[in-house]
C-alpha cells in the first residue's frame, strides 16, 4: 500500500518572474503564487491499496507531475508524508527508491544500447543476478510484446517501442509500487493498448499502480480509484464509481469539467 498525506511542495520564484508579476493585474496571477513562492502542490492526499490501479487526473499545471516526482523521491517534499507499506519514503529516500518503479515523461534509454542491454543494465543497478534478469526479461518482454525489437538499438526504435522499453526498465526489479506519468501520451493505438493491457496484469496483485493520464477512457477501463488534483490540491479522492456518481450523466468528462470549473456538480 502507498499512502500520501498532506503533501506540499513550493518553489522560490526567480527575480525575473517576480518583476513580471508586479506588472500584471493581481487577479490574473496563479492563485498558488504567494509572495516569493509558488506552491506547486498545496495539499495532496490519497492512498492506493495492493492490487489496485489508481488514476491521477487534473488539468495541465495542476500539480500531478510534481506530486508523482515526490512519490518517486526525485523531489523532496516541503512537507507531508509518503508511506509505502507503513515506511516513510521521505525519511529514507535512497532505500525506498529501490522499492519504487517510476516512469516519467523524461525517462529515456541509452541510445547506443539495445533494448535488452538497457533493461538488464537497470536491473543490475538494483542488484539483480544474470539468471534473475534473463527470467524477468522473458516475462516482461512477453507482456509488452518486445521480443521482436529486443536486440535493436534504442536510437532506431519508434516512439511506441521506446515507451514499452522504458516501462520494461521501470519494472524489471519487481518494485513494490509502480508510478507511471502519462504512459500512453503520443502513442499509436497498438502501443497504447499493449501498455494498458500490461497495467491491467497488476490488478489483484501485491503491487499498487498509480498512473496519470488525460485519457478518461483509460481510467474507465482500468482504475479502481480516482484522484483529481487542481491548483495543487486534491479535489476528489475515492472509487471510480463514486467519481462517476458526481454527475447525473455518469460521464467522466462531465465530472472532470465540473470539478475543474468549480461548478456545483449535478
Amino acid at each position: 500500500m502507498i499512502a500520501v498525506k498532506n503533501l506540499k511542495k513550493r518553489f522560490r520564484l526567480d527575480n525575473k518572474t517576480l518583476k513580471e508579476n508586479r506588472k500584471k493585474d493581481p487577479s490574473t496571477l496563479d492563485p498558488r503564487e504567494e509572495g516569493h513562492w509558488f506552491n506547486a502542490v498545496k495539499d495532496v492526499s490519497f492512498s492506493c491499496e495492493k492490487g489496485q490501479v489508481l488514476g491521477l487526473l487534473g488539468p495541465n499545471g495542476a500539480g500531478k507531475t510534481t506530486s508523482l516526482r515526490m512519490l518517486s523521491t526525485a523531489l523532496q517534499p516541503t512537507s507531508g508524508q509518503i508511506l509505502i507499506n507503513g515506511q516513510d519514503v521521505v525519511a529514507d529516500p535512497l532505500i525506498m527508491r529501490q522499492r519504487i518503479g517510476f516512469l516519467s515523461g523524461t525517462t529515456s534509454l541509452y541510445h547506443r544500447l539495445t533494448v535488452r542491454e538497457n533493461v538488464k543494465y537497470f536491473g543490475r543497478l538494483h542488484g539483480m543476478s544474470e539468471e534473475q534478469l534473463d527470467k524477468k526479461c522473458e516475462e516482461i518482454f512477453d507482456l509488452l510484446d518486445i521480443h521482436s525489437f529486443a536486440d535493436k538499438k534504442a536510437d532506431s526504435l519508434s516512439t511506441g517501442m521506446k515507451q514499452r522499453a522504458n516501462i520494461a526498465r521501470t519494472v524489471i526489479h519487481d518494485p513494490e509500487v509502480i508510478v507511471l506519468d502519462e504512459p500512453t501520451t503520443g502513442l499509436d493505438v497498438i502501443s497504447a493498448k499493449t501498455i494498458l493491457d500490461f497495467i491491467e496484469t497488476y490488478k489483484d496483485s501485491e503491487v499498487p499502480v498509480i498512473f496519470s493520464t488525460h485519457h478518461l477512457h483509460e481510467v474507465e477501463r482500468l482504475c479502481d480509484s480516482v484522484v483529481m488534483i487542481d491548483e495543487g490540491e486534491t479535489k476528489f479522492s475515492g472509487s471510480l464509481s463514486e467519481f462517476k456518481g458526481l454527475a447525473s450523466s455518469g460521464n467522466l468528462y462531465d465530472v472532470f469539467v465540473n470539478l475543474v470549473n468549480k461548478k456545483e456538480v449535478a
